[in-house]
């Protein structure tokens, strides 16, 4: 099989600017994602009443329907622009992701510890922040840096409702070019540029995490 190097070296540049679209769009899923996982987290933590059983509901129809039928229902069922659906749609199945991370960490913490807390007089609020929330943290870090991965893989489905992502391009190249093979090998390119920085940080952020709590 012989390749089409130019035509492979001449889309680089449309490569390179979905590539940065595709970050921008997981970054922001990525981020109202951990503000709504940690909310729900918070909440099943407490069990706060009526609240938890909405949470629970929540999680199980995101983590329970694909993103495509998400992003289905929000562009088309509710026609919300492209980009709005994309955010809505990431943000929504991130977060109940996020929301287990959460929760299994501050599930982790000894309850010992935290009635002890009270015992010192500490408030719920100064408990969650000394004692709870750092360690949670711990031990959420892998959960959460897996969770990043798989947004920013799951941005690929946005391009089914003509977001010009990496995807996109991929697509526009074959159907213009009919050169498959060039545009699958940049496609798989772009992502593994993408997702090895963001892998190899979250494994540096994760032994400082763990560092920095056990002085190893």
């Amino acid at each position: 099989m012989t390749l089409n190097y130019e035509l492979m070296l001449e889309s680089i540049p449309l490569y390179l600017d979905a590539a940065a679209y595709t970050l921008f769009l997981a970054f922001v899923g990525i981020i109202f994602s951990i503000a709504i996982g940690l909310i729900c987290a918070l909440i099943l933590y407490y069990k706060t009443p009526y609240l938890s059983g909405f949470i629970k509901a929540y999680i199980e129809l995101s983590r329970n329907t694909p993103l495509l039928i998400q992003l289905f229902f929000l562009h088309f069922g509710l026609k919300l622009e492209a980009e709005l659906s994309a955010f809505i749609g990431l943000a929504f199945l991130g977060g109940s992701y996020m929301a287990e991370a959460f929760r299994s960490g501050l599930e982790a913490v000894e309850k010992i510890q935290i009635e002890g807390a009270y015992s010192l007089g500490l408030s719920r609020f100064q408990t969650m922040a000394y004692i709870t929330a750092p360690q949670a943290l711990i031990v959420s870090v892998p959960m959460l840096g897996a969770n990043v991965i798989f947004l920013i893989k799951e941005t690929s489905v946005v391009s089914i409702i003509a977001i010009s992502d990496i995807l996109a391009v991929a697509k526009d190249m074959i159907s213009l070019y009919y050169e498959t093979a060039e545009a699958l090998i940049m496609l798989v390119a772009s992502y593994l540029i993408l997702l090895l920085p963001v892998s190899i940080a979250i494994y540096y952020i994760e032994r400082k995490v763990r560092f920095g709590a056990f002085g190893h």
